[in-house]
């Protein structure tokens, strides 16, 4: 259970860190409608992207999680944390294959409008990109 508390608290550092912090103020209309609609209750953390888009992040019962707006209020993607042993097999089977003894700092999976998952798994300041079925993708830069 401590090492998940951990893993969460990093999540929403390396999450938070990637996008320039701002006040709920500096948010459109849109995007906070938007928002609240879809999480009512909930009181997000507002931070913008470097593409201009809108990321809400919170913690709730079920961990640290997040959603993306662009500037008209759309959503783009959901974002939550997952522990390291739920992610799928193939990702384990790729590091294993292409970067034995690499460890997985944090796991989180990415759910987009059309309902596609994606999951992240970062390795020092890279984040690894993989499908659905754990075959991957690519990396970013954290």
């Amino acid at each position: 259970m401590k090492k998940l508390i951990l893993m969460l608290a990093a999540i929403a550092i390396v999450s938070f860190s990637n996008a320039q912090k701002m006040k709920e103020a500096d948010v459109p209309a849109a995007v906070k409608e938007s928002f609240a609609k879809e999480h009512p209750g909930v009181t997000p953390k507002w931070s913008k992207e470097k593409n201009g888009d809108f990321e809400a992040g919170w913690k709730d019962k079920n961990g640290e999680a997040s959603v993306t707006f662009n500037p008209s209020g759309r959503t783009i993607e959901h974002e939550m944390a997952i522990a390291v042993a739920d992610l799928p097999k193939g990702i384990s089977d790729y590091f294993a294959k292409n970067n034995p003894g690499a460890k997985i700092k944090e796991a989180s999976v990415i759910i987009d409008v059309t309902g596609k998952k994606t999951y992240e798994a970062e390795v020092k300041d890279l984040d690894y990109i993989f499908d659905e079925k754990g075959s991957f993708i690519k990396t970013e830069k954290d």
